[in-house]
């Protein structure tokens, strides 16, 4: 059986955590004299409260914690801080279902970015505040927060991590966990704090460039307008906007190895970030090329809104800063393609990872090896490290599993009525924790309002189990996870 107990003990820590959060943003409605102010102080009150319930419950718990402990924990973390995370909205706006406001926060805390509010602008100032900061802390993980600033919270944050953590391939900084999570957070942070500057010498307002800062390198999306960044309609906000979320999408411990320990070349020899950029070189090529040719787009135009919107769907940000519905079809195919990637493992990308593109082709190489030389052992080395056998078939099952499930989704929304390209992008939107998608009735500058409560449910799901890469969370759905033995 599971231990209730430690789980119980936890989730209300959590809680409190997420509490404090909130706080932060009670104080912009208090200094921008929002009518968001109330509603603020009941979600603190409830949350605390909750948070104390599962404090009492857990008291006499244990500190010691099993590997199902810590994927039960993670997943339901993830719920209930999305859960709670709608206490806001409902508040402010009662007309507000429960349904959409879920929606809204799984989006955030996921960093998907799909939002059913048409109008953000119309939001008060705290409101918007707390759609960023989900995002902020979704991006690299709300237990590897909590681990970073609670480190004795419980044992067993090892297994904690391994069950939030993204990528087939992990690596650590320091002996301790604890110790490379406050590095890594470190690096966020500093990549957030000169991202708002950079955005606030372009003409951004101090509000604006730090909640587009929080969800540029937290590769969320979320904006404080419905025209994302280009309602600015500035060039040079555009390319800080592809820069930070170009570094945001790079693995965070390359970045401190490189960056911090001034070893820059050891990035560009990583095979993981080179075909991160290839790809993304390769495919803004392509795009700026259609564009020129198709759509007469100057040349500099081109290359900033190709890039710009490569970038924002490989690193699954999903800000624009043009309308990619007026693009060539073939380019919407390239654009999934990105949805499909993702980033690099251990950033706050999404998607299935450049890594396991890279882990592909070798596979794929090996395979045309072995048809000429069947008696012929083939490892299969990533810079250096060699992949054992159970990382090549956990591959393929991760694969295998991403697309059943996006076959299936997509075939229940296109036999709810939706069209087929709608149906097959917010698949793989939601999926991939990207944001935007591709088609006629919801375009990649529309909101997913219209979508059936159903379907949000469905997306929000999807949304979960593409954060947490599948396995965590649908481990929970099986039966050998809930024997005794």
């Amino acid at each position: 059986m599971l231990n209730y107990k430690i789980i119980s003990k936890i989730i209300g820590s959590l809680l409190w955590l997420e509490a404090t959060l909130m706080f932060y943003c009670l104080l912009v409605a208090v200094f921008n004299h929002g009518h968001d102010v109330m509603p603020f102080i009941w979600s603190i009150l409830i949350i605390v409260g909750a948070g104390g319930l599962f404090r009492l419950f857990g008291r006499k718990a244990s500190t010691s914690l099993g590997r199902r402990e810590a994927y039960f924990v993670v997943t339901v973390t993830w719920v209930l801080y999305s859960a709670f995370g709608t206490l806001p909205f409902i508040f402010d706006n009662p007309s507000m279902t429960f349904t959409d406001a879920f929606f809204e926060t799984m989006s955030g805390f996921t960093t998907t970015g799909a939002s059913i509010i048409d109008y953000p602008e119309k939001l008060p100032h705290g409101i918007l505040l707390w759609r960023s900061l989900t995002q902020w802390i979704g991006g690299l993980g709300i237990v590897f927060f909590t681990i970073a600033v609670l480190p004795s919270m419980v044992g067993g944050s090892v297994k904690i991590f391994a069950a939030e953590s993204t990528g087939p391939l992990k690596s650590k900084l320091q002996p301790r966990l604890s110790t490379s999570a406050k590095w890594i957070w470190t690096v966020y942070l500093i990549l957030t704090v000169l991202c708002a500057f950079c955005y606030w010498l372009c003409g951004m307002s101090v509000f604006d460039a730090v909640n587009y800062s929080m969800t540029s390198t937290a590769t969320g999306g979320f904006s404080t307008t419905s025209g994302s960044i280009a309602a600015f309609k500035s060039p040079a906000e555009d390319y800080v906007c592809i820069i930070f979320c170009f570094l945001s999408g790079v693995n965070f411990t390359l970045l401190y190895m490189s960056a911090a320990k001034l070893k820059i070349r050891q990035m560009f020899r990583n095979s993981e970030f080179r075909f991160y950029t290839l790809v993304i070189l390769f495919f803004t090529a392509l795009i700026m090329l259609e564009l020129i040719a198709r759509n007469h787009y100057t040349v500099e135009h081109a290359f900033r809104s190709s890039a710009f919107q490569v970038v924002s769907f490989i690193t699954t940000t999903g800000l624009f800063n043009d309308d990619a519905a007026k693009w060539p079809h073939v380019t919407w195919v390239i654009l999934a393609v990105c949805m499909f990637l993702g980033g690099c493992s251990g950033s706050t990308s999404g998607g299935i990872k450049s890594i396991r593109g890279v882990m592909i082709l070798k596979v794929v190489r090996n395979e045309f090896k072995q048809i000429l030389h069947p008696n012929a052992v083939l490892p299969m080395k990533i810079d250096g490290f060699n992949v054992p056998t159970a990382k090549r078939v956990t591959l393929l099952a991760f694969i295998g599993l991403y697309l059943c499930l996006a076959l299936i989704c997509a075939f229940i929304m296109i036999a709810a009525g939706i069209d087929n390209t709608n149906a097959i992008t917010i698949t793989l939107s939601s999926l991939g924790n990207v944001g935007p998608t591709l088609g006629l009735e919801i375009g990649p500058t529309m909101s997913w309002s219209i979508l059936p409560e159903w379907i949000k449910w469905i997306c929000s799901f999807l949304m979960l189990v593409g954060r947490l890469e599948l396995f965590t969370v649908l481990v929970l759905f099986t039966p050998a996870f809930w024997k005794e033995n």
